[in-house]
């Protein structure tokens, strides 16, 4: 391994942030990759790198399709699920997420709802959602979901994951109220990046109930976390 990888691997592990090292088994050739960031020695296709990165979201490491022998050895923390709104659905998710193996934060700056009382074990904070969301530094294990149901809290949040490698981006409200999100966001200047926005939240499970919409939006996370992509017509959503 060549130094200078290995001292942008170290300052991504230590910094919490997950990485992988991309070798060619043919000559040892190596690349680093975080997600966003491709950089070394290694030339690959638009679907190799795609490829990487679903295996560094699930914490995979193996071989690359193709004809190069690329392996791909992932450096993945564990999966993080931020949370924005201390909302009713928040206090069932977010203990269901922490069973599934995900570190789980929730973000409100309205203290009467980010209580230790209403969320116990959970890491809480307080400060406005994008101030937060870049503090915690998201990487492409991260996923986030907003539950405000308040343009002033959710769409600082969505921004701030719009501009981060996150693997999941998930928001509450009905299509119509979705429609209107997105006109304000394509207004911001952000429309090219709205379809990685699963609007309504989680999948069609039925379900109606905070905690079973709660199932609904973990369910869906784990699923683009092993699968990828944002199939939102094929999975189907809750209409909220």
């Amino acid at each position: 391994m060549k130094w200078v990888l290995y001292e942008k691997l170290r300052a991504a592990t230590a910094a919490g942030i997950s990485a992988a090292l991309v070798t060619r088994l043919a000559d040892g050739a190596q690349s680093f990759f975080d997600g966003e960031r491709w950089e070394g020695a290694l030339e690959v296709s638009a679907e190799q790198r795609a490829q990487a990165r679903r295996m560094l979201v699930a914490d995979k490491s193996g071989v690359l399709p193709g004809e190069e022998g690329l392996f791909v050895r992932s450096y993945a923390r564990a999966p993080r699920l931020i949370v924005v709104g201390a909302a009713h659905i928040s206090q069932f998710l977010a203990p269901m997420a922490t069973l599934a193996g995900f570190e789980v934060t929730v973000i409100d700056p309205r203290s009467a709802f980010a209580s230790t009382a209403r969320f116990p074990g959970v890491t809480l904070l307080d400060g406005w959602p994008d101030e937060a969301l870049d503090a915690l530094r998201l990487d492409a294990t991260s996923a986030v979901v907003t539950l405000t149901h308040d343009p002033k809290l959710d769409d600082p949040a969505l921004i701030a994951a719009l501009q981060s490698p996150a693997f999941y981006i998930g928001a509450l409200g009905s299509t119509r109220t979705h429609a209107k999100r997105v006109a304000r966001l394509t207004e911001a200047g952000f429309g090219d990046g709205l379809a990685r926005i699963h609007a309504p939240v989680g999948l069609d499970l039925g379900g109606r109930a905070p905690r079973e919409i709660a199932v609904s939006i973990l369910a869906q996370v784990i699923q683009v976390r092993y699968r990828g992509g944002a199939q939102r017509d094929s999975d189907g959503k809750l209409g909220r």
